[in-house]
């Protein structure tokens, strides 16, 4: 194996489910698991050394809520240096539009699964808000 005199950060994927609807909905997860404990976020975790950023957000999505897609639109990817309170850690964030809510369930390390409303969201981990305002502005640039 190789070796690096430089450190190298953990890399994550993470999955922006939204519906089509009138007044659309967004899929959430409660972190079962600190940091951020009891907290919505988005589905999402860490990338296995295998898998493409892109596999690693549809596995983690299923994992999680057991919502299984395979049409997903990469939003964007996020390095700011405190993103994550567990060390260094960038991740590419991507979205999914499906109809209507589908059944979802909180599992693995996620407590709950739950659609939430876009105009009324909790309070969200990491650097999740910044996240779900670049998919906002990127809704609009394809709905126009």
């Amino acid at each position: 194996m190789y070796t690096y005199k430089y450190p190298r950060p953990a890399v994550t994927a993470d999955c922006v489910v939204i519906t089509k609807e009138t007044e659309p909905k967004v899929l959430l997860i409660q972190r079962g698991n600190d940091p951020y404990k009891g907290c919505w976020a988005f589905p999402g975790g860490f990338m296995e050394m295998d898998e493409t950023t892109e596999q690693c957000a549809i596995r983690e999505l299923e994992e999680e809520t057991g919502l299984k897609v395979s049409d997903i639109h990469q939003i964007g990817t996020y390095s700011r240096v405190d993103r994550d309170p567990r060390g260094r850690t960038i991740t590419v964030a991507y979205l999914v539009i499906v109809d209507k809510p589908l059944p979802v369930t909180g599992q693995d390390d996620a407590a709950k699964a739950e659609w939430w409303p876009i105009d009324a969201l909790p309070p969200l981990a990491f650097d999740h808000e910044e996240i779900m305002n670049d998919v906002r502005n990127y809704e609009l640039r394809i709905n126009s």
